[in-house]
């Protein structure tokens, strides 16, 4: 069993807040972290500077799919980002993690 960290941008906090209580939830995720971003990128032609809010939820790899099909469901974004990172960890985390979301 996998361990993974989600990363998702939001337009705003409300927006990402909501998000992750909905996912807190439905125990798809057991602990999710926001910050504040900036970001530049390519949309529609042109170079966009906007700020955004990270959402780093985690999870177990095996939650993956039904995470990423329930934030799709949500998002207010035409193309959200979500992407999966595999990470490690102390057993003990990993235990609370799994824990919380099996």
């Amino acid at each position: 069993m996998s361990f993974i960290f989600i990363y998702v941008t939001n337009p705003d906090l409300k927006k990402a807040k909501k998000i992750a209580q909905h996912l807190l939830k439905k125990r798809l995720v057991g602990c999710i972290n926001l910050f504040p971003i900036e970001s530049m990128y390519w949309w529609k032609g042109k170079i966009a500077n906007e700020k955004e809010v990270v959402m780093i939820a985690k999870t177990l790899e095996s939650k993956f799919e039904e995470v990423k099909k329930e934030i799709e469901k949500i998002h207010p974004y035409t193309t959200p980002c979500i992407v999966k990172i595999p990470v490690s960890s102390n057993k003990e985390f990993f235990e609370w993690l799994k824990g919380e979301v099996e």
